[in-house]
């Protein structure tokens, strides 16, 4: 009965969340919202960096400052933004999973009007921690 206990105990112990050197692994989701965030919200292009693979670091460093990428990058210029996740196409299995899409709905104001728009991104795992490798091209507005 003991080695069925410790088996289990091992077994839970696996089942826990990813711990990094830099803390708990981020969920897709989680990494979408900081990023948007991070660009929208704080205007802060480090931080933003954190979330991104090295080809999109270096591209968001062109810019510079986030009202730069928010109009080059992804094409939308907005203020007071809310963000919400619209869709991910990715399961229960989400461990065995490398390679995600995730569309990030924005509702905020755009030259002073509201606006809501969205903004598809994938994602891939590396090393245990999720990351932004392309903004996709987007079909239109929602308005």
């Amino acid at each position: 009965m003991r080695i069925i206990a410790i088996f289990f105990l091992f077994f839970l112990m696996g089942c826990g969340p990813e711990v990094s050197d830099k803390g708990p692994a981020l969920t897709p989701e989680q990494v979408s919202v900081g990023f948007f965030n991070a660009i929208y919200n704080d205007k802060d292009i480090k931080k933003a960096q954190e979330y991104v693979n090295e080809p999109m670091k270096e591209v968001i460093a062109h810019y510079h400052i986030a009202s730069a990428v928010q109009r080059h990058m992804l094409n939308l210029s907005m203020t007071d933004v809310k963000l919400e996740i619209a869709e991910i196409d990715i399961d229960f299995f989400r461990k065995f999973t490398d390679d995600v899409t995730v569309i990030v709905k924005m509702h905020g104001l755009k030259g002073g009007s509201r606006w809501i728009d969205d903004r598809t991104i994938r994602l891939q795992k590396n090393g245990g921690r999720w990351e932004i490798v392309e903004i996709l091209p987007e079909k239109g507005n929602l308005n």
